[in-house]
């Protein structure tokens, strides 16, 4: 663990309340200051760093200048805001972050007044930000929304859509553009830091908007050409003319690292008459900290680390993980098929397609936080005749569902979908959880959906779903490493919506769907223990379903128990209504179905959150003697 920093300054404020009694020149140290104690608690629990430590003289700025939480503080993705929360009376519990009963990760409702909108997604602040200011402006309260949000969010049609409607909040909404990637900014200096204070002051706001009440009384040429020159004016020394297309005032690029730059301009922004306002401010990722300063893309997310040399603890070697399997497989399948291509929404890495696109880049799209148009475009490839894999987690995917109904499902458009991040995921809690894919694709007409017991059987799914062109496939695969099971040297092509059976029994038959299959078989070896026979069945499909193998298993054992990683409607209510429309249970079969419990599980080790949902060996032989004591006959009726 690391030590805790000296932090004098810091330790003074608990709230906003106690920044705004500090002097301006004592910002400087405790920005410092914050800096040093967010290194020194990610050090500790690991999570996200390097997008933390880019904002911490602007988490400062905001917090001194305007009047948090009154004024309602919106930021995007959330996972920049861990100074955010030393800063807003949470320093005592920050050692907890993302840890069983601790801090979340991200921005959540019912941790703090100061974190008024829950975030983990992108590009949903401005939409958000503009709600509390349109609602203030009704309620004739007072109170801004202030939308933090990085350029990579603006890559979403979402951020658009909500700066499209946002004239009517007027001067309560700010929205900070935090530029950490050089992406749209030109480089900042002194002058562009003079210009923007200028520009925001109240009175070149008043001249401007002097000048453009007389421009209205003047002929419409006239007006349109006052207009028209402002905006030329303002557009050549700072940019922002799409902002102000969208009907914002644009102040920037500022330094966001200087404070005697971004106090000033925050300040004017916050007693402006005229809006909504966008202020550009340019940041770096890791600022203050030199390791992830070298290496933004490392330190965006971390394990442990050593503080000093920024050393991050690594994990015991393992198994490959399954996005790393799939990423292999599906560059294998591509050296044999040209059709073959890959799509992925601003995560390469993330999804195992960064092999995929060292080898083949004309194949390889990174669409950016755009999970809609990376629906749709796979499908205007699959039309075409391509063969697209659509890379997206679980919870991200549940972003453009319309699309997946629409443009391929009515369609039968063969797009094959990589779900990574099925089932639940540990720190990141339920913002990432994959908890609802096979509820909501297994409903869909046209649709294949499977999923992977292990890695071997992922790279077998990837190889089936290359050559699937019938209709829409997908294939789900958790987090994390994989079970150890060898890789086969040569792919097998599936038969679709057949499972297989792995282990024989008489008494109870075990259904399981997705890498619940080792819990299974635990839980078998404790039933045969206990004199019950077991039968485990790897059903590979969640549809089609392998009805004969079904209808075999619920006919010939006394209780049938489905398992999955989803919630309810998936595999198992599936199952479920195989059962009742072919009268299976009319004859006294036990069949009880094990899934999600009905609720968002907060962060935890993954063990730990199967355990809580009732998904591990322990709880299966629960549900099977539970069963079994509630027939007249007893366990022992059931023994072999």
């Amino acid at each position: 663990m690391a030590d805790t920093p000296v932090t004098p300054l810091l330790d003074t404020v608990s709230t906003p309340d106690d920044l705004r009694k500090l002097k301006p020149d004592q910002l400087r140290q405790l920005a410092d200051e914050l800096r040093t104690e967010t290194i020194s608690a990610v050090g500790t629990t690991g999570g996200h760093l390097g997008s933390g430590l880019g904002v911490v003289e602007l988490t400062t700025a905001i917090h001194y200048v305007f009047d948090t939480p009154r004024d309602r503080l919106v930021w995007d993705v959330g996972h920049q805001c861990y100074p955010h929360k030393i800063l807003t009376g949470r320093r005592d519990r920050i050692r907890t972050l993302r840890q069983g009963g601790g801090l979340s990760g991200f921005t959540k409702r019912n941790e703090s007044e100061y974190d008024p909108f829950g975030a983990a997604h992108s590009s949903t602040s401005i939409s958000a930000a503009l709600g509390f200011a349109v609602a203030n402006k009704i309620a004739g309260t007072p109170g801004k929304g202030i939308a933090v949000i990085g350029d990579g969010a603006m890559s979403a049609g979402m951020a658009y859509e909500a700066m499209n409607n946002a004239e009517q909040a007027g001067n309560r909404l700010v929205v900070i553009l935090n530029d950490n990637d050089m992406s749209i900014a030109p480089p900042v200096g002194g002058l562009s830091a003079y210009l923007s204070r200028i520009v925001s002051s109240r009175e070149f706001l008043g001249i401007r908007e002097l000048a453009k009440k007389l421009a209205r009384r003047l002929p419409r040429p006239f007006h349109n050409a006052a207009r028209k020159t402002d905006e030329f004016a303002r557009g050549m020394t700072m940019g922002g003319t799409l902002f102000e297309e969208l009907g914002f005032y644009y102040v920037g690029p500022i330094d966001g690292h200087n404070l005697e730059h971004l106090i000033p301009v925050l300040e004017n922004v916050r007693d402006a008459e005229e809006g909504p306002i966008l202020v550009h401010v340019v940041t770096k990722k890791g600022k203050g900290y030199a390791p992830a300063e070298a290496a933004a893309d490392k330190y965006h997310g971390v394990q442990k680390f050593d503080v000093i040399s920024g050393v991050q603890t690594k994990a015991p070697p393992g198994p490959p993980q399954y996005q790393n399997v799939f990423g292999a497989q599906l560059v294998a399948e591509a050296a044999k098929d040209d059709r073959i291509c890959a799509i992925t929404a601003a995560m390469p890495s993330g999804t195992g397609l960064d092999a995929f696109a060292k080898a083949y880049p004309d194949r390889f799209f990174d669409v950016g936080i755009a999970e809609q148009h990376g629906v749709t475009f796979a499908a205007g490839l699959a039309a075409q005749g391509m063969r697209p894999f659509c890379a997206i987690y679980s919870t991200f995917l549940q972003r453009a569902y319309d699309q997946v109904v629409h443009d391929v499902a009515i369609q039968n458009l063969p797009v094959r979908f990589a779900i990574d991040r099925a089932g639940l995921v540990g720190a990141d809690g339920a913002t990432h959880a994959g908890s609802f894919d096979v509820t909501y694709l297994a409903t869909l007409p046209n649709f294949v959906v499977m999923a992977a017991a292990d890695e071997a059987e992922l790279v077998h799914m990837t190889h089936t779903a290359a050559q699937y062109d019938t209709g829409p496939i997908a294939v789900r695969y958790p987090r994390g490493n994989g079970t150890g099971v060898a890789l086969p040297a040569t792919p097998e092509l599936l038969e679709i919506g057949k499972g297989r059976i792995v282990r024989e029994g008489k008494a109870v038959a075990i259904l399981s769907l997705g890498t619940r299959l080792e819990e299974a078989l635990k839980a078998a070896d404790v039933l045969e223990a206990k004199g019950l026979s077991t039968t485990v069945a790897d059903l590979r499909f969640a549809k089609p379903l392998d009805v004969e193998m079904i209808r075999k298993l619920l006919t010939t054992h006394e209780v049938a128990v489905t398992i999955e990683e989803g919630a309810v409607g998936g595999f198992g209510a599936h199952v479920l209504t195989l059962a009742s429309d072919e009268g299976l249970i009319d004859g006294g079969l036990k069949l009880r179905t094990l899934r999600l419990p009905d609720l968002f599980q907060d962060q935890d080790k993954p063990d730990a959150q199967y355990a809580e949902a009732g998904l591990d060996s322990a709880a299966l032989v629960e549900t099977v003697l539970k069963a079994l004591r509630h027939n007249s006959g007893g366990v022992a009726e059931a023994r072999a």
